[in-house]
């Protein structure tokens, strides 16, 4: 019976050691993978021009080449995103829709909206 006893305690030792190697094995990359999404979103949101009550906000962005950018109008009605030197151009975009554009080369990118002229914005890439 002292045999017996004996060679639980063995297996549970091991079994405790296991859990404590196994436990964190497995969590690391869900917390790690958690980490690299919200570090995605957080870039993301940096590189976001809303559209609201007839204003690109920022009005002004300056990012890396290579970067995309992208509008998301939150108006009522519908906005065009159109480059000066027509580098880039969006479709019509209602509520909540989005256009996007990588920025390839440096350089100053003035645009506006089509529909609204007055409405004004640049992106400086460097």
């Amino acid at each position: 019976m002292r045999t017996l006893i004996t060679h639980f305690r063995a297996a549970a030792a091991r079994f405790a050691i296991s859990r404590s190697v196994i436990v964190p094995m497995l969590i690391g990359p869900i917390i790690g993978a958690m980490l690299a999404a919200a570090s995605v979103a957080a870039q993301d949101a940096t590189n976001v021009v809303t559209i609201d009550n007839f204003t690109f906000t920022p009005p002004e962005l300056t990012v890396a080449v290579g970067t995309t950018v992208k509008w998301v109008n939150h108006d009522d009605i519908p906005h065009l995103v159109v480059n000066k030197d027509k580098a880039f151009r969006s479709k019509a975009l209602d509520t909540d829709d989005s256009f996007s554009y990588t920025f390839a080369s440096a350089g100053t990118f003035d645009y506006f909206c089509a529909l609204h002229p007055h409405m004004v914005g640049k992106v400086i890439v460097k």
